[in-house]
């Protein structure tokens, strides 16, 4: 879903209630486990969590590095865990954790697609976004680009 949200604030307000019923638990989660020094903004239209260019300006595009994005897509949500698509054991993990959960995993590279929050394990997510410091994901995203 495209969004002309410049803030987060906006882009929350842009919701339906059915969605927002969805996105805030999830961004609730993210929040509470965003390691310092990322910011939440929006960015590629969606709620972004991100190292801000002042801490690292070095991207391939030029853009903020991303860490986590959420976004509200046309026919289910989308949660994006960069460290799953930089590191084949948190994707793994990932992929073990939906299984024995019983849940199914629809997943592209970096992108969890789902319908409804208990479609997700959060605590496993939760512990994946804490895992990182700005610091060691930008050693991640480097040792990734060589």
């Amino acid at each position: 879903m495209t969004t002309s949200a410049t803030t987060v604030h906006d882009y929350l307000s842009s919701l339906t209630p059915e969605q927002r019923s969805v996105i805030e638990p999830v961004r609730s989660e993210i929040i509470s486990h965003l390691p310092s020094g990322f910011v939440e903004t929006i960015n590629w239209g969606m709620l972004s969590y991100e190292v801000p260019l002042e801490l690292y300006p070095n991207t391939y595009n030029k853009k903020p590095l991303s860490y986590i994005g959420l976004a509200v897509q046309k026919q289910y949500y989308s949660l994006y865990l960069m460290p799953a698509y930089m590191d084949q054991n948190v994707y793994q993990t990932l992929m073990d954790a939906f299984e024995k959960a019983g849940k199914k995993l629809s997943m592209g590279k970096s992108c969890i697609r789902f319908k409804k929050v208990d479609d997700l394990p959060l605590e496993l997510i939760g512990s994946i976004i804490a895992s990182h410091t700005v610091s060691s994901f930008i050693s991640a995203y480097e040792k990734a680009r060589k």
